[in-house]
């Protein structure tokens, strides 16, 4: 008796003991959730190697006294008013006495100054006050906004702020509304009907939800705990969440669907949840197993946010499997054939084993297997040829919706401060000897470099106590984050600094905001291909390991890659060219974010590899009994189309909630999954996959004989479990 059977058996005869053990587990993980949770997540990103812009950032943390740096820059305008009337002087002093007066201000510049630079417009109907916060600005900020939106509510006048610290605060609140909005708000309730739709009882469609929240509520829990020894991005509780509810359904679904299929050979309720877990449990094992390695390439970035979300969904996959193979038959024991009580109308008949939609279906396929394939593999072909246009970076702050802060702030500041103003400019800092003469002139050089260039506004130097750093600061144009600003510091980096400072002994390094989203893009970048060929590579062992072939494995390999690509593709072809945006309520942006095709790999493989071990175990299964290649892929598919489409429309569901979000990133994560699982569960699963089976017949169990060591998995179940024949045989 195969292990999850034996583990099946003991959960199924001793019910009561088990929903006992997962109710106080539940119990302790609520308790650790209201005490351990705040203190464990945290909204900070950072990458852990050290680019250019993390060095320059740390320079200036350990060499400057609060960095002397401008954190955040209010614009106050008048239409009626310039800057020299009285009353708009008054007000100016208002404004800039409030927010001396919040806790988080540690400074705030006076426009009208001698020493106070460039802070009047040239149409002289603005003014720029600069300002410096305090040791907490994150929590600080709020203060400073509600002051700003007190300024702004004056009719005369027009207030608003742009800086580090408002776009960060405006990120994190569009950012928690989009993901409770695509979860909460869109994902449970569409989940749910779609449950209903597929169960077609109220009870068994209930019973995987509550694996779902059940595995979702320990995996916060256990990274409520982890969190107190290692940062854990808050983004991990939306990962837990989605991917608890795919795997929860996923895993339910099929050990159910294949529960009701042994019920209605005949057997009675015991042997059916024993007989279930030698075939349809092991398959959520080896499922589950494929899917965490997929997420393990995401821990090797070294990116504090990926290696958290992968972090969070190798928790849940792992917990959710646990719950699968121990919660999931003590339910069933307990409920027995009343797991189909509370049939709906219409929607609640039984459905036979195979479905004969997606028997007629894939009899189709099967019927001309290789103008099937070309058409299939030709279209995605088709959808992924725009990938080769796909550029990464960041959407930024023009991609933001109109009423926040940062937008606001950064509107005002593009139409009064164009070269001027700037609160996150590039940040050149020099260390070395910065008080000689070779240093001072390679200075001296690179600000008359940049003084003509329009890329560029007026810079500002400063030199620490100590002599060993200085800080030129210079103003980008624009959007930190467009194309503009991006190529103006790499022409600092390349171009303008190399030549200057050729002389001088000085180590130069480039920081800021633009900076800081080029090293990012380039870390990616640089490590997306080693996180492909990773999972690539474990995903082809695994399968060949449990499936005993290579050509299965391959097979699914290549294309898993192809309904990647297409996603890929699609959203060159839709945010970054335009095509249907509009139509779709997305906004198209010049990059794709930098983050997005790592993380849309990742878990686009993962649980498109559920579906496949899912869809094969079923094909094995029959072909040890029929030794008919045509037949047991008819069966595989037209067993498990219905429940592969419903756990994929479950996802899709989910994930397109996220993609009627306000930040562009969420949008293209949303669309980019919801696609590609559409994709994968119908082109791919239903058209590709048994036309290709079809026409290499045998050869999809080959095996070489230098690898008949590997051991024998019998994913399909072992020898000895009477798996009952259907009586239909499907013959081309």
């Amino acid at each position: 008796m195969a292990l999850t059977q034996r583990v099946v058996r003991l959960s199924a005869l001793r019910p009561w003991r088990v929903l006992a053990a997962w109710g106080l587990v539940v119990v302790a993980s609520v308790a650790a959730i209201a005490t351990l949770l705040g203190s464990a997540l945290s909204t900070d990103a950072s990458i852990t190697t050290k680019p250019d812009s993390v060095r320059a950032d740390e320079l200036l943390v350990g060499n400057f006294s609060q960095r002397n740096a401008i954190d955040e820059a209010v614009i106050i305008r008048s239409e009626k008013l310039t800057a020299k009337d009285p009353a708009f002087r008054d007000f100016v002093a208002g404004v800039r006495s409030a927010l001396e007066g919040t806790e988080a201000t540690r400074a705030v510049s006076d426009p009208y100054s001698v020493d106070a630079g460039p802070a009047i417009s040239q149409d002289q109907h603005a003014v720029a006050m600069t300002l410096m916060l305090g040791d907490n600005p994150e929590d600080g900020i709020v203060s400073v906004l509600d002051e700003v939106s007190v300024a702004d509510t004056d009719p005369v006048f027009e207030a608003a702020i742009s800086g580090e610290f408002t776009l960060d605060h405006d990120f994190n609140e569009l950012a928690a509304h989009d993901l409770e909005k695509g979860e909460l708000q869109f994902g449970l309730p569409a989940a749910m009907v779609v449950l209903l739709l597929v169960f077609g009882a109220l009870v068994a469609a209930f019973i995987p939800m509550s694996i779902a929240i059940v595995s979702i509520i320990v995996a916060v829990a256990a990274s409520a705990v982890v969190g107190q020894a290692v940062t854990l991005s808050f983004f991990i509780v939306n990962m837990i969440a989605a991917m608890g509810l795919a795997l929860g359904i996923d895993y339910s679904l099929f050990v159910l669907s294949c529960y009701r299929e042994q019920r209605a050979f005949g057997q009675d309720k015991l042997e059916a949840i024993i007989a279930t877990g030698g075939t349809a449990s092991k398959a959520v094992l080896f499922s589950g197993s494929s899917f965490v390695v997929a997420l393990l390439g995401l821990l090797l970035v070294p990116d504090t946010i990926l290696r958290s979300l992968a972090f969070g969904a190798i928790l849940v996959g792992f917990i959710t499997m646990v719950a699968a193979l121990t919660l999931l038959p003590a339910l069933l024991s307990l409920l027995g054939d009343r797991a189909d009580a509370l049939r709906l109308p219409l929607f609640g008949r039984q459905h036979a084993a195979e479905s004969r939609f997606w028997t007629r279906a894939v009899g189709a396929v099967v019927q001309r297997p290789g103008a099937a394939l070309a058409a299939g593999v030709l279209v995605l072909l088709a959808a992924a040829v725009p990938v080769l246009d796909l550029r990464t970076g960041t959407a930024g702050v023009s991609s933001l919706p109109d009423g926040t802060f940062s937008k606001a702030g950064f509107l005002a500041v593009e139409r009064s401060f164009p070269r001027t103003a700037s609160s996150d400019p590039a940040q050149v800092v020099v260390f070395g000897d910065v008080g000689s003469a070779e240093v001072t002139s390679a200075m001296d050089r690179l600000e008359t470099s940049v003084a003509d260039d329009s890329d560029f506004g007026p810079p500002e130097r400063q030199l620490a106590p100590n002599g060993q750093v200085a800080l030129l600061s210079i103003p980008l144009v624009g959007d930190p984050d467009n194309e503009q600003a991006r190529a103006a510091v790499e022409q600092l980096r390349s171009d303008l600094i190399p030549p200057a400072f050729a002389a001088t002994d000085a180590e130069v390094v480039v920081g800021g905001t633009t900076a800081e989203n080029i090293d990012y893009s380039n870390l990616i970048n640089y490590w997306l291909p080693i996180v492909l060929a990773f999972v690539l590579g474990l995903s082809l062992i695994l399968l060949t390991v449990v499936f005993r072939s290579l050509v299965v494995s391959a097979t699914a390999v290549a294309l898993n890659l192809l309904s990647v690509g297409a996603a890929y593709g699609l959203l060159v072809l839709v945010f970054q060219k335009g095509y249907g945006s509009d139509l779709l309520g997305f906004q198209q942006v010049e990059r794709v974010e930098a983050w997005v095709p790592v993380f849309l790999f990742s878990v686009l493989f993962a649980l498109s590899m559920d579906y496949h071990v899912f869809l094969l175990t079923r094909i094995r299964e029959r072909y040890v009994h029929s030794g008919d290649t045509v037949d047991a892929v008819v069966h595989g598919i037209a067993a498990t189309g219905r429940i592969i489409t419903g756990a994929a429309l479950i996802i899709v569901v989910v994930f397109a909630g996220f993609a009627t979000g306000d930040l562009v990133m969420f949008q293209q994560m949303g669309f980019g999954v919801a696609v590609a699982l559409l994709v994968d569960a119908t082109l791919i699963r239903m058209v590709i996959v048994p036309a290709a089976m079809t026409l290499l017949g045998p050869w999809n169990w080959y095996l070489p004989s230098w690898l008949h060591w590997l051991p024998e998995m019998h994913v399909e179940g072992e020898p000895s479990v009477s798996v009952p024949e259907q009586t239909q045989v499907y013959s081309r």
